[in-house]
């Protein structure tokens, strides 16, 4: 059900941006046809209909590539302090700790909406690693940035 609702919101993010870049060429007169000729080709030729096909693929897809589990050598207890920041200076914040989870959420609205509402960003300890899972584009700003941080803990001890 996760699955099937978060390719819906992909097929309506996408669907929206197709709009939004139509409107702007007809405001801008950069498209060849008036409102009216847009709205009966979208229909009536397959050329839309290919679009409207790629759309489904892709938002068909998007769970499977969109989300991932990163794993970062580390300790959840030891670099505490590191994970925190890192996710602050990526934008989220902890909003909830249990049973050796971290879970963080994206501050603000506009950085959510971006994220479709899929903020949500699990932390725990798995062995010797620390696992991020989450929205790709969120785990990787803060992978990044964790990692560095880590490091420099323990090129300082």
């Amino acid at each position: 059900m996760n699955y099937f609702l978060r390719s819906l919101k992909y097929f309506a993010a996408l669907c929206v941006l197709c709009i939004v870049l139509m409107a702007l060429m007809l405001a801008t007169g950069t498209s060849a046809l008036s409102a009216r000729d847009t709205v009966y080709v979208m229909f009536h030729t397959t050329r839309y209909l290919t679009m409207l096909g790629a759309i489904v693929v892709l938002a068909a897809l998007y769970p499977r590539f969109g989300f991932v589990v990163r794993r970062i050598e580390g300790s959840t207890e030891r670099h505490r302090q590191q994970i925190v920041h890192a996710f602050k200076s990526a934008g989220f914040s902890l909003v909830c700790e249990a049973d050796g989870r971290m879970i963080f959420r994206a501050e603000s609205f506009l950085l959510r909406l971006l994220l479709l509402f899929e903020d949500r960003i699990a932390v725990r300890q798995d062995g010797e690693h620390i696992v991020l899972d989450g929205i790709r584009r969120g785990v990787a700003r803060v992978e990044y940035r964790l990692d560095s941080y880590i490091r420099m803990t323990a090129r300082n001890e």
